[in-house]
């Protein structure tokens, strides 16, 4: 199960496709194309499709002299979660709007608002009530489900661009995950107070995740190629998992980075598994929260790399690849292995949806999602003064071999004179 954050929560796709789950719902996003359906019901073979480009443009952001807006988006879906109970679906696309959405009985879109700047995670309260955005600016605004026309409200702000934010599982606690290697803890009632900080990643903090059904567990992924469990509250580090000891054999460059652009959760058993970004690789843990650890169980190897993965409640383990043949696969457990699945029925129904609507996903085959331009620059200030004083020492050589050769001709020109005149 996905429960505070993996399949069901706030996403940040960037505008790649993603898979996301809850409950008997399914849903899949590609540029500014959403489909949805409930993929374990028989009798309902009814598909959810909207598209951005479609939608009513708001009147957000800055406009030129002519009245028409300057940062026209591209309609591309950014991120989108799941309510916990599955009752709501919210996105965020690039043309900077927050698109709310009713699931039961049947899909509709409930309201549409203007968000301040472009979104790069969200999630809904388990209350229902509201929807948290946080953006590239590095602020969280608050948007009322209850109230779908209101507009929103800043809760909080970091001084770097938000990479994810999460909620505790009652609501209390908000955290939020930034490209300065910091995790802020803040009480969700008076944002403005801040119980802890999650201090101990030396790059940016990609995914965090409220453990569900162990509230008080962290999980961070960093481009550190770290995973991290946290005693939240207290800002103490419990665990830290160094990918390049597992990942490490499946690739052949030394110095390879390891950031982890996905991790989706499942209460049943305590299995984690993450995504690597460029990595056609899924591995699988499995949480031990009496020691708090994590254990290493298997690794998926893919021959088309994946877009996303997410687990369902039972277990099974969905993976969301760049094969217009196969896009989906589903892994169930067997004897404490994921092995591969093909007579499933939401499989064989969800793949149909996918592959009949592939246009919307093509443009992004073989597209590759990088995170190198949020790593921090290094610069050695020692090793670029010692260039340019060789290179200084070389030019005054370089000098003083011209001075001594023009010296010496004219030396020469001059004694060639005195004779001439004798």
């Amino acid at each position: 199960m996905e429960g505070g954050g993996g399949g069901g929560g706030g996403r940040s796709p960037g505008p790649g496709p993603v898979l996301a789950l809850r409950g008997a719902l399914m849903a899949a996003s590609g540029g500014g194309r959403l489909l949805a359906a409930r993929y374990r019901e028989a009798g309902d073979d009814s598909l959810f499709v909207y598209d951005c480009t479609n939608a009513e443009k708001t009147t957000s952001g800055n406009k030129g002299q002519d009245g028409n807006p300057t940062d026209k988006g591209s309609d591309d879906i950014l991120a989108f979660a799941f309510s916990p109970s599955g009752d709501y679906f919210a996105l965020t696309d690039d043309s900077k709007r927050l698109i709310l959405f009713r699931t039961k009985p049947s899909w509709e879109c409930v309201s549409m608002r203007s968000v301040k700047r472009r979104c790069t995670s969200l999630i809904i309260t388990a209350a229902d009530d509201k929807i948290l955005v946080a953006d590239k600016s590095g602020d969280v605004y608050s948007y009322s489900i209850t109230d779908p026309q209101a507009e929103g409200k800043l809760e909080l702000g970091h001084l770097s661009l938000l990479l994810d934010v999460a909620l505790s599982p009652d609501d209390r606690y908000i955290l939020t995950a930034d490209r300065d290697e910091k995790i802020r803890v803040s009480l969700a009632k008076a944002p403005y107070d801040i119980v802890s900080y999650c201090l101990g990643h030396k790059e940016f903090v990609s995914k965090i995740l409220v453990i569900p059904n162990y509230p008080d567990l962290l999980l961070s992924a960093s481009g550190d190629s770290t995973l991290r469990l946290w005693d939240y509250k207290s800002g103490e580090e419990v665990y830290c998992c160094h990918l390049s000891s597992i990942c490490g054999p499946e690739t052949t460059k030394p110095d390879q980075k390891y950031p982890v652009s996905r991790i989706t959760y499942c209460c049943q058993g305590g299995y984690v598994a993450i995504l690597c970004d460029c990595i056609p690789t899924v591995y699988v843990f499995q949480l031990d929260a009496i020691a708090q650890q994590l254990i290493y169980r298997q690794q998926i190897s893919l021959k088309p790399k994946a877009w996303d993965i997410a687990f369902e409640e039972t277990g099974d383990l969905w993976i969301f690849e760049e094969d217009s043949e196969a896009p989906l696969q589903l892994y169930r457990p067997c004897d404490g292995q994921w092995k591969p699945v093909t007579d499933d029925k939401g499989l064989q129904k969800m793949s149909k949806y996918l592959q009949d609507n592939w246009t919307v996903f093509e443009g992004f085959v073989g597209v590759e999602r990088h995170y190198d331009s949020l790593y921090k620059a290094s610069f050695d200030n020692m090793a670029a003064y010692l260039q340019r004083k060789e290179e200084r020492l070389q030019q005054q050589k370089k000098k003083r071999q011209e001075d001594l050769q023009h010296g010496s001709n004219g030396e020469t020109k001059k004694m060639k004179t005195e004779e001439s005149s004798l």
